[in-house]
């Protein structure tokens, strides 16, 4: 959520990112309402102040008559505050300065390059192909049980995962994060408190509106509202946490799209990272959030490209937004495997997340990245690292967790 004031302050700029980002607002019509409601505002104020000069004078009858008009104008206020918080809750954050206008994900930005393109001196496979062919990969007997874009992990792509996790937490927690497996499922009204809500969000996740529960597309979501309601003491930031759970997505819209393998799936299981930091500290947080990522895939010698969101791939709630793209052969192209974002101070609002900072209490800012998403970095792993004779090295770094150097066939 921005803030009323930024909004009056600024109506023209809001009305700016918003359209940048591709979402329909009406500035105007919320700075109505807040006007209406400030001025009933000063009104029930002089009610008050009214009533109280009666009591005092002990005048019952023009107190009375004042009780009455005073109940129906603080009403009316009521009502009419819901109805400005509800208007304010449909704005997106403002994209920061240094983020290009543009209208969808063909005006990104590759900003930096990582490795050349793995190469072969024969065809490349795809990782399903690969996957069925060791016997690591099932996604037949899983469209069975569970329908399309699901998948079932075997063998030695479930060591893959636990490989992943473990380096991923091992590497994290040497600087500092705090380890949480958090819930999957959490209230409606908080992941509407998250901003991911609005404008059809909803229809990319699995509502569960009989217990008003909504499964988490992303541990980020269980993470965030962690601190809700909550103030922290400005000496106890940076709060970094990192977080291993499984994640849910409708992937609505997708449809027809990706279809093939565990590259787009309704279920799958993610590393996040999740940053609570003082204002002046967004932007340094960013940057070591994504050098950390970064790091994770320089590990694995996995070739990716850092690429900058534009204003009209950005989302509701991120003000600035990195993805890594990893090297994909058997598609012959760049994938997103994770990214990284700042929100600034919207979910904080939102979800009343402060910090002390001395006599002043401020609005946290929140930051949130993948560590690794793991269908996707398995992915990219089998694809990269695929021998002609359709085994599969294992990252070195991995060797340790797995206990062995390569992935053959059974058969």
């Amino acid at each position: 959520m921005l803030d009323i004031k930024f909004i009056r302050e600024n109506p023209d700029r809001v009305q700016k990112a918003a359209q940048d980002k591709g979402i329909v607002v009406d500035i105007a019509s919320v700075l109505e309402i807040d006007k209406q409601y400030r001025s009933l505002q000063e009104k029930v104020q002089r009610l008050h102040e009214e009533r109280n000069k009666f009591a005092r004078e002990k005048n019952v009858n023009a107190g009375r008559k004042l009780k009455e008009e005073l109940e129906q104008e603080e009403k009316k206020l009521v009502q009419l505050g819901k109805k400005l918080s509800e208007k304010l809750l449909t704005i997106p954050n403002s994209p920061a300065e240094d983020v290009k206008a543009g209208k969808d994900e063909s005006e990104n930005d590759v900003i930096k390059k990582h490795k050349e393109p793995t190469t072969f001196s024969f065809t490349p496979k795809d990782h399903l192909d690969i996957g069925e062919l060791l016997d690591i990969i099932d996604v037949k007997r899983a469209a069975k049980v569970s329908g399309t874009r699901f998948g079932y992990l075997k063998n030695d792509a479930v060591l893959l995962e636990f490989a992943l996790v473990q380096l991923a937490l091992e590497t994290l927690l040497k600087e500092g994060f705090i380890p949480i497996v958090p819930p999957v499922l959490i209230k409606s009204d908080v992941m509407k408190g998250l901003g991911y809500m609005e404008y059809s969000g909803d229809e990319d996740m699995f509502v569960l509106p009989k217990d008003g529960l909504t499964l988490v597309g992303t541990a980020e979501h269980a993470l965030v509202p962690i601190h809700k309601d909550e103030t922290f003491q400005k000496k106890d930031l940076p709060k970094r946490y990192v977080a291993f759970s499984s994640a849910f997505r409708r992937e609505a819209g997708s449809y027809g799209r990706d279809t093939r393998g565990i590259l787009r799936v309704h279920q799958f299981d993610k590393v996040e990272m999740v940053s609570f930091v003082p204002e002046e500290d967004t932007d340094k947080e960013h940057d070591y959030l994504l050098s950390l990522e970064e790091k994770l895939f320089q590990m694995l010698e996995v070739p990716y490209r850092v690429v900058k969101m534009c204003t009209g791939d950005l989302g509701f709630p991120a003000a600035r937004k990195y993805d890594i793209e990893a090297w994909m052969p058997g598609q012959n192209t760049y994938r997103e495997v994770t990214s990284v974002s700042t929100v600034t101070d919207f979910q904080s609002r939102r979800l009343n997340i402060k910090y002390q900072n001395g006599n002043e209490k401020k609005y946290a800012h929140i930051l949130n990245g993948t560590a690794f998403a793991i269908g996707r970095t398995i992915i990219a792993i089998l694809e990269n690292y695929q021998k002609e004779d359709g085994s599969v090295v294992i990252p070195e770094v991995l060797q340790k967790y797995i206990g062995k150097s390569i992935i053959k066939s059974q058969k």
